[in-house]
């Protein structure tokens, strides 16, 4: 490879480089401190389960984001009121788990919706729109639960988000059916990276050299195989872990293998451009908010499962989390750049972060401290490179 390909492969993973460093600092500093260690099997499991509704939630925020730099503030006040809906639904009037479900997505769509057609159609300000929600949802979520707490779930209603695959077996099962499961994966992901390189060559398009490739699959596979022997050590993959990846291998096809998904570039690189080569960018917008609304609901359905009750300060500052997690990803403050991977890669930064920091016992104001630096850095550099690129 020559150096000028080096530099442009550090360049496009600067915040993986960035999580691996920090994942290794901190596994330093905790087991200096004679504190366990940070890849404990117990701990990759607990960072899966933590940070599941972050990963689903900066997913559609990178959407929202990706239209022009617009966020929405009102996802952790939906994650409220989805939440105590089927808190009222599930433990108190016992109803249909699979129905309530099905009620609790339409709600978080349909909020979504309504959000969108202002924010879409009358071009209000989303930051006003979603600050209106924000404080809208989470006043009705507080009128609903009357101030109380909702808990505990049913048994069979936990089992769809905080199981493990493959459930009840003895240690030996557990990692071996894991480790399968990972292989399955890692031929998978090699079977279509090599069908999508010779995609790409017969359109003549630029590929990267044939030992970035080989590189770039092995790494990866690497760190499947690391990551599932970590999970196999403990009770299995985390039911969550397979929600989490549907929904971020469903959304990363569409933003990078689907016109409607290259809309949201387009609309974010230059609006009225977009408008003039005959995009709708009004139903752009509408779909970003929309789908937003239903990822809520997703959320709220993971939480509930996740703290196995629906209170009035659920989803709080979950919207900061996403923010943070699509912007430290990559994402640009003034839309149009973004990927659902650096999203991903950015939500588990953060986690690293959090957990990190928990082990070492630092305490939770200085937390917050570290994830603003941390959010603001992200953000410099984004603006500087750009300036970088515009006075070239």
């Amino acid at each position: 490879m020559k150096a000028a390909q080096i530099r442009d492969t550090l360049k496009k993973n600067t915040m993986l480089i960035a999580l691996v460093v920090v994942a290794l600092l901190f596994q330093v500093l905790i087991t200096a401190n004679d504190k366990g260690s940070l890849f404990h099997p117990m701990n990759i499991s607990n960072l899966i389960s933590q940070n599941s509704y972050v990963l689903v939630l900066a997913t559609g925020m990178l959407l929202c984001i990706l239209t022009g730099g617009n966020i929405d503030l009102s996802v952790g006040s939906v994650v409220a009121l989805v939440g105590a809906v089927a808190g009222i639904m599930i433990v108190n009037h016992h109803m249909n788990i699979y129905a309530t479900i099905f009620v609790c997505i339409i709600l978080g769509t349909a909020i979504g919706a309504w959000q969108a057609f202002w924010i879409a159609y009358v071009r209000i300000p989303p930051f006003i729109v979603t600050l209106a929600g924000m404080l809208l949802w989470r006043g009705i979520a507080q009128v609903v639960l009357n101030g109380l707490t909702i808990s505990p779930f049913p048994k069979e209603y936990k089992r769809l988000f905080n199981n493990f695959i493959p459930g009840d077996a003895d240690k030996s099962t557990i990692f071996l059916v894991t480790m399968i499961v990972a292989t399955v994966i890692c031929l998978l992901v090699v079977g279509l990276s090599v069908a999508g390189r010779i995609k790409k060559i017969k359109k003549n398009y630029t590929v990267e050299s044939i030992v970035e490739f080989i590189l770039k699959n092995v790494i990866l596979c690497a760190a499947i195989i690391w990551i599932a022997s970590r999970l196999g050590q403990y009770k299995g993959i985390p039911a969550v872990l397979i929600i989490i990846s549907v929904i971020v291998l469903v959304y990363g096809y569409i933003t990078t293998n689907t016109v409607p998904g290259r809309y949201f570039y387009a609309m974010g690189g230059n609006e009225k451009a977009a408008k003039l080569s005959g995009i709708n960018t009004n139903n752009v917008l509408f779909a970003a908010y929309t789908n937003m609304g239903f990822l809520s609901a997703v959320a709220a359905l993971i939480c509930c499962a996740r703290f196995d009750s629906a209170y009035p300060s659920l989803g709080t500052s979950y919207e900061m989390d996403a923010i943070g997690s699509c912007f430290i990803g990559g994402a640009s403050a003034y839309g149009g750049t973004g990927t659902v991977t650096g999203a991903v890669v950015g939500a588990i930064f953060m986690g690293v972060l959090n957990n990190g920091m928990s082990i070492l016992g630092i305490d939770a104001n200085w937390q917050k401290a570290v994830k603003g630096i941390v959010l603001l850095v992200a953000v410099i550099f984004d603006v500087l490179s750009k300036q970088k690129k515009s006075s070239k």
